[in-house]
This record gives C-alpha cells, structure tokens and sequence, in this order.
C-alpha cells in the first residue's frame, strides 16, 4: 500500500512589482497575522524603505507599533539578538527588509522563536528571499540550515532595480548554477537512490533556462530586469519548498562556492562563486559538446564573473576548492568522491576559468 507523505511549505502570497514595498500591509492583513511586528534589516535597506515599512504598522489599533533591530553581518550571534529581541517583545511576527544577512538571520530566528516571517528582499542577490532554508557563517564555514519560507513574499522592481548591479549579476548567476545542480539531483537519483522529484527538477531547470534566454535583456537600472531576476528566484525558492531540500538548487557548484569560502574568505560574492563552479561541473557533466559555453556566455553577458581572475582568487585555489569540494557535506555529485589536481587543472583549463 502506498503510504508516501509530503508536507510542502510555501509562501502564501508573493507580491512583486512596483512600488509593492507600500502595499506590505495589505500583504500582511490577509495573513491574518497578530501581535508586535519586529523588522530586522541592515544600515543601507533600513536608510532606503525602513521608515516606509515601520510606517504602515505605527499608530495602529490593530498591531503595536514596531520594533526593529539592525544587524551588521549575519552570523550566529545576530541570530541570538533577533530570537533575544522578538521574545522580550512578544513579536507575532517578523518582517525582514534588506539582502541575504537580515533575510537569512529573520529566517532562522523566526523558525526559532516559532512565529511568522514575512521577507521584503531590496536585492535580488539569492534565491534565500523565499526559500526554506538559511545560510549562516561561522569563521571560515558556512552553514546551510533547514527553516520554514516566508508567509508573504513582497518584492519591490523600484527597490531591487536600484541595488548594486553586481548584487543582482550575483542573483543572476545563483539561478543560472540550477542547470547543474539539477544534473547531479539525477546523478545522485541514479547511482545513490537519493529521491528525486521531477516537478521540482523541471521547475529548476526552467528557472535557469529563462535567465540564460533572457541574459542579453538584463542590464543595470531596469525594472524589467528586476522583474525577470526575482521571479526566477522565487521559482527557485518554490523548487526546493517542494522537493523538501535545496538539491534543485545546489550541487557541485555550490560545494565549490562553499570551499572557496574556506579556502578565500571574502574574495567574491557568492553567486559569482557558484557561477563559475557551473561552468566547471557543467564541463564534467557533459564535456566539451555540454552546455558549458551557454552558461559562460550567460554569464559573461550579465556581468557576471567567468574566471578565478574575475572571482580575484588565484588559479591555484580554485583548483584546490575544485579538488577537496567533495568533502563539504555529503551529498553525491559529479564530483562522486573527488577530482584529482590534473583532471581540474584541464577542466579549469579548457573552461578558461584559469
């Protein structure tokens, strides 16, 4: 007897378009959500639109006015002030306002303190603004941690088309990455039995597909470039919230992104680093006749970093990442159980990564 269950999570509404950012409330009232509104943004986005969005919960009957805390960095430490800061509240809920550092800490704490999360990206620089998971440092580690996805998605093309281009190229290259992590979900299928969602791995795939069709119409200052980026990263999002993990969206090139952080803390966002790790794995997925030159020339046409000079890390570590990229976590990729120095040395070659 079949007796399968899946629980999938996902955003109860996504509002995008422009000037949405004045049109939370509305997006909030229909949560029916209740008590003190606690937003949690950094310096920059809380200059942009933090009194707008304080603004339309002030002097309310229906919700006390709210409470923000402003974080520098994300880390587990902010974490602890967010969760600190909505129970000595009472939050009912919490509205993030900014990038992947108010965003991926809101996420956590609101998962920790067990109440509503509302996320209102002002960059489009990952798909973290609607995914179910958070990603943390710690020191030269960065910790990918299971959380529930927003209630409510409110994503504002005025906003989004403003922020720093390589925050969005950064967003662009994320997507792009799905391409290959979707190959090694089926790798893994194949050879691991790790369970595989078709629903989800299309919807991944299609994702990517529409950013590399749409590379050459995604320029600097355009809400209809912003419009395109943050639908696809909230496809995205929606892949993982259905397959129940991040493995639409996260293969090999992110193993890569994540020793990289190891191996050159700092040097490139990361996007950029998952970028160009799928130019690398798509090469081995595929070889010389794969679609590792559609993805680089995608790439290439945002902006988007296509070499380790580009990243600014040196040849040598992006063969080091590429060779001990296995032993980040385990999780079954092309990779399989490691790459030796002279078969990454040609990848990287032939990629002109190096």
């Amino acid at each position: 007897m079949f007796e399968k269950t899946t629980w999938i999570k996902l955003p109860r509404n996504v509002l995008v378009g422009h000037g949405v950012v004045d049109q939370l409330r509305a997006a909030v009232d229909e949560l029916y959500l209740t008590g003190q509104p606690l937003v949690v943004t950094s310096p920059t986005p809380d200059g942009i639109a933090g009194d707008r969005v304080r603004a339309q919960f002030a002097g309310d009957d229906g919700y006390p006015d709210p409470e923000t805390v402003v974080v520098e960095t994300a880390n587990f430490e902010a974490v602890e002030r967010v969760v600190d800061a909505a129970r000595s509240v009472d939050a009912g809920f919490i509205v993030a306002l900014g990038g992947g550092k108010p965003i991926d800490t809101a996420k956590m704490a609101a998962d920790r303190v067990g109440c509503g999360f509302v996320s209102v990206p002002t960059t489009a620089s990952h798909d973290g603004i609607v995914s179910g998971r958070s990603s943390i440092p710690e020191g030269d580690t960065r910790h990918s941690v299971a959380a529930d996805p927003p209630l409510a998605v409110v994503a504002d093309t005025t906003l989004l088309a403003d922020a720093p281009w390589e925050l969005t190229t950064a967003g662009c290259a994320d997507i792009i990455s799905n391409y290959t992590a979707v190959k090694d979900w089926r790798l893994a299928h194949r050879l691991k039995n790790v369970e595989y969602s078709e629903y989800a791995g299309a919807l991944s795939e299609m994702t990517a597909e529409m950013l590399v069709d749409s590379a050459d119409s995604i320029r600097p200052g355009l809400e209809e470039s912003a419009w395109i980026v943050v639908k696809a990263l909230v496809s995205s999002g929606v892949a993982m919230s259905i397959a129940g993990s991040s493995r639409p969206a996260s293969g090999a090139e992110h193993l890569f992104s994540h020793q990289l952080d190891r191996l050159a803390p700092g040097r490139a966002l990361h996007g950029h680093q998952v970028g160009v790790g799928a130019i690398m794995t798509e090469y081995l997925h595929s070889g010389e006749d794969g679609q590792w030159r559609a993805i680089r020339d995608a790439l290439s046409s945002i902006d988007a970093p296509t070499t380790a000079e580009e990243l600014g890390v040196d040849p040598g570590t992006v063969l080091d990442a590429l060779c001990t990229a296995h032993t980040i976590r385990d999780r079954y990729t092309i990779l399989g159980d490691g790459v030796s120095r002279e078969a990454a040395a040609e990848v990287a070659a032939r990629t002109g990564v190096i």
